[in-house]
């Protein structure tokens, strides 16, 4: 059986360096041992409009763009876009599955009722200039969340 590893010669300082492979992949970061001294940064990888790098493993998505696959937990977004609401969706990416009738009823109940802002959150909106950036208007709508609701700041609490 053939090991799942790279093996890479720096043609530089003729070093032979071992690079192991997982799910296809390699960790760049293991090409940083690679150095022509010790005051070396080491290599990195460059890979120009992140055409050929996996930020992350992931149960929530699959994206294969050269394909046109794009999945959110296993379910082609095809099939979610055309049979199932967003807050369905939001639920099956937070919680690994499609609610049932009586989930729904309740994830829906849930977000009802804290979908609501303070009335002097929506003044605060209002005041911005009407042509101003949303960018800049978001970013300061959510900072000025936390004083209008202390409890959010319990990172630790789950709920």
């Amino acid at each position: 059986m053939a090991r799942e590893s790279l093996s890479i010669r720096d043609n530089r300082t003729d070093e032979e360096y071992e690079v192991p492979i997982s799910d296809g992949t390699i960790n760049t970061m293991d090409l940083r041992r690679i150095k022509v001294d010790d005051e070396d940064f080491g290599l990195m990888g460059y890979d120009p409009g992140f055409k050929n790098t996996a930020s992350c493993r992931s149960s929530i998505t699959f994206i294969d763009g050269e394909k046109g696959i794009l999945r959110y937990r296993g379910y082609p977004i095809e099939q979610l876009a055309k049979r199932r609401s967003f807050l369905e969706v939001a639920y099956l990416l937070l919680f690994g599955e499609l609610p049932d009738a009586k989930a729904k009823a309740q994830w829906e109940e849930t977000i009802t009722l804290h979908r609501m802002i303070h009335e002097n959150v929506r003044k605060m909106i209002d005041s911005f200039q009407y042509d101003g950036h949303p960018m800049g208007m978001l970013m300061s709508a959510v900072s000025a969340l936390s004083s209008f609701y202390p409890d959010a700041r319990e990172l630790e609490d789950e709920e």
